[in-house]
């Protein structure tokens, strides 16, 4: 596999930053152990150069492209980093600041809530080339509320950069990136940003808990002026220069079999042996490279660029899986190249100008302008209208696109996680991680005329953003709407008011609370109803109990009985009523989960019997045996993180007690406190207000949903109550 050629880069430099002299030497390039050691497969066969002299029309196309993202916890400096890489690359020709006093902003937050707030609200996708090698970009928020954003676009993606905040160090947020970016084995580099800001320390942001070292490559110093220039070390810099390259050497050792042997038999090992078992160890997810720099300041952003072509993988060195529909979703490896059949998956919807504009990847052959395509997850036949490549907000119409590649048709009805073929092979793509919503808001349009605009509106956020869900309460007839916090849920609202003209009454911000059984409960009911004509006639009989800690699915239905007491036919649709009575437990009308129903007997009649019947049998049952397991009322709890000054630390700390929080950690960061606790998100609502009041204006705090746990006895008893009284006005 050709790497970004040896040749092009005889000073490839990684940068630290002296707080001693302030300048910028030679490169930590860090290559640091992580503690998951799962190896991203190479797709070998692919890769491998051709033995004949012509190779593949596409090889040379694919080896010189990336797709990465950019990710990191809220103002840790990403989208300001991403504006730089498309001023180096040549992408964009001025640089604008995310707050910056022009009013223009960056480039990647085009929405214009994104450029009053200074946040990144939705992933955009550039492209950009850099020595000849054309880079894909998608830039995602840092806000916890908009993890999904993250997630779809990690599921796409080859690489990533995890940018860190140098004075922050790793936080709530990079923690929650890592993770995702592990659990779709992705390789990924680590930028530690804004070394310029007093207090930046990013030695301590290494010895955190992400990573555990860093180290040299070569021995050069970088000095950014109007281009990036090479020097020799500092003689005082040479002792330690050379330490910590010893240093990274036995570290790509210990996760690299080729240095390793090196290393052992004390060969001499130039920079291109270290480069090459890095790059290895990088893509087999065994090694972190870690850069360091000031995006604001203009430092570090050319050698990180050429750490992504060096370091991080081309589409055809990275293995992806199909789902092969006709032979019951046997696992395929899809080649990944452009000679094989189409195969593509809509990972991202957006309501543009002409229509809907569905972002896809294309993991398999080739799609153009006017081809017909077949989505396999609606069996529908679609011609593509109009195909392009995306610049955040800007388009550029292209006539085809192959493996590897990300682009954007219009005016192709879909759903975001649907795969398209050419409808030779029928494959769908695995599904993305999609959390559930913690949080709800009561709205209505102010004006009964707008309701027509007010549908639109929530009709097409539902189908953008799979964690945004619309409902209605059954009981007072409002339209709920649920999403990830308080932040995700004003965007929308404010939105709906400026994309769609709606004023909206708003309610006050509900938990979405859950209930779930604590013991195993028995059911028998007969559900039996005559009045004239064909009756109902349906007999359940089972048990329900919890399922055990820690599964991955919240409902589970099991028929285990024998011979014919129920025909068959019946039995979806007494499935079907149990999930439907799961819908609302007797509580407090919340949904049910961490449940297993058995099915153990029952009976039928010749004539009565119907779908219906046994439906209405199974919900019934349910109610039935409801109380008798035991049920409880769990409640989402938020793992928050403050930094405060520790002056006020006893003070907030008696806070979070007060809140019913458990603080899990206390940690000194110079005259802060870095507090951690877990608190239960109903009593978090206005917490910033108290927590400036609290702090003089000083202390910050960011949390991310944790895990649903069972609420005391006493507030269980408040919520019950409150529920009940809700029901009868």
């Amino acid at each position: 596999m050709a790497r970004f050629p040896r040749s092009a880069i005889p000073r490839l430099l990684y940068t630290f930053f002296s707080s001693k002299t302030r300048r910028f030497y030679p490169s930590p390039t860090a290559a640091l152990l992580l503690g998951n050691f799962e190896v991203r497969q190479f797709s070998a066969g692919n890769v491998a150069r051709a033995k004949d002299a012509k190779e593949p029309w596409w090889k040379e196309s694919m080896e010189r492209l990336r797709n990465i993202g950019i990710s990191a916890h809220i103002d840790s400096g990403k989208t300001t980093l991403t504006e730089r890489i498309l001023y180096y690359t040549g992408r964009i020709h001025e640089i604008h600041e995310v707050r910056g006093k022009d009013g223009v902003g960056a480039k990647m937050d085009s929405m214009d809530l994104e450029r009053e707030k200074g946040i990144t609200i939705q992933s955009a996708a550039t492209y950009c080339t850099w020595k000849d090698y054309q880079i894909n970009i998608i830039d995602t928020p840092g806000h916890v509320d908009f993890t999904i954003e993250v997630e779809r676009a990690l599921r796409v993606l080859d690489g990533a950069i995890l940018v860190l905040c140098s004075v922050g160090g790793v936080q709530s947020q990079s923690i929650t990136v890592d993770r995702q970016m592990r659990r779709y084995e992705v390789p990924r580099l680590a930028f530690i940003n804004k070394l310029d800001r007093m207090g930046a320390d990013p030695w301590k942001v290494l010895n955190q808990s992400l990573f555990h070292f860093f180290d040299f490559l070569q021995s050069y110093s970088n000095y950014f002026r109007e281009k990036v220039v090479a020097e020799e070390i500092p003689a005082d810099m040479d002792v330690i220069v050379a330490e910590k390259r010893r240093e990274l050497i036995e570290m790509v050792s210990e996760v690299d079999d080729k240095l390793a042997e090196a290393f052992l038999n004390d060969d001499p090992i130039s920079s291109v042996d270290l480069e090459e078992a890095v790059c290895r160890a990088t893509i087999a997810r065994k090694f972190v490279p870690v850069f360091m720099g000031s995006a604001f300041k203009n430092k570090g952003v050319q050698p990180l660029l050429d750490g992504v072509l060096s370091y991080l993988p081309c589409p055809i060195e990275v293995s992806n899986y199909a789902l092969d529909q006709t032979k019951n979703e046997e696992k395929v490896m899809l080649p990944g190249t452009p000679d094989g059949s189409l195969v593509a998956l809509a990972f991202k919807l957006e309501e543009g100008r002409f229509g809907q504009l569905t972002y896809l990847r294309v993991y398999e052959g080739v799609i153009r302008k006017g081809d017909f395509i077949v989505n396999i997850n609606t069996g529908k036949k679609i011609k593509v209208p109009r195909l392009v490549r995306m610049h955040s907000d800007e388009m550029e119409d292209i006539q085809e696109a192959h493996a590897g590649q990300i682009v954007a048709v219009f005016g192709v009805d879909c759903a975001s996680g649907d795969t398209f073929t050419n409808g030779s092979v029928k494959y769908t793509m695995t599904s993305m991680s999609v959390p559930e919503p913690v949080m709800s808001l009561a709205v209505q349009p102010v004006s009964k005329d707008s309701g027509g605009q007010f549908s639109k509106a929530l009709n097409r956020f539902q189908r953008e953003d799979p964690t945004f869900r619309v409902g209605l309460d059954a009981e007072s007839g409002q339209t709920i709407i649920s999403g990830m916090g308080e932040l995700h849920l004003d965007i929308y609202v404010e939105r709906i008011r400026r994309e769609y003209k709606v004023d909206a009454i708003v309610g006050k911000p509900r938990v979405n609370f859950r209930e779930t059984i604590t013991q195993h409960a028995e059911f028998d009911y007969l559900h039996k109803k005559q009045s004239g004509g064909q009756g109902q006639y349906g007999r359940v009989c089972g048990y329900v109990e919890p399922l055990p800690p820690g599964s991955p699915i919240k409902f589970e239905f099991e028929n285990m009985i024998v011979g014919q007491a129920v025909p068959s036919n019946f039995i979806p649709a007494i499935e079907k009523g149990f999930k439907e009575a799961a819908n609302s437990g007797s509580l407090i009308g919340h949904p049910v989960e961490n449940i297993r129903i058995v099915l153990t007997d029952g009976a039928s009649h010749a004539v009565d019997s119907s779908e219906l019947a046994f439906k209405l049998a199974a919900i019934y049952a349910f109610r039935q045996c409801y109380s008798a397991a035991r049920p409880v009322i769990l409640e989402p709890i938020m793992l928050v993180e403050l930094k405060v000054p520790t002056e006020f630390q006893g003070t907030v700390a008696g806070d979070i007690n007060k809140r019913k929080g458990v603080i899990v950690g206390n940690d000194q960061d110079g005259d802060d406190s870095i507090i951690t606790a877990n608190v239960p998100l109903n009593n978090m609502f206005g917490y910033s207000t108290m927590l400036r009041s609290m702090t003089q204006g000083k202390g910050e705090f960011t949390m991310e949903y944790k895990e649903h746990s069972p609420v005391s006895q006493d507030v269980q008893m408040q919520l019950v109550s409150t529920h009940k009284a809700d029901k009868a006005e």
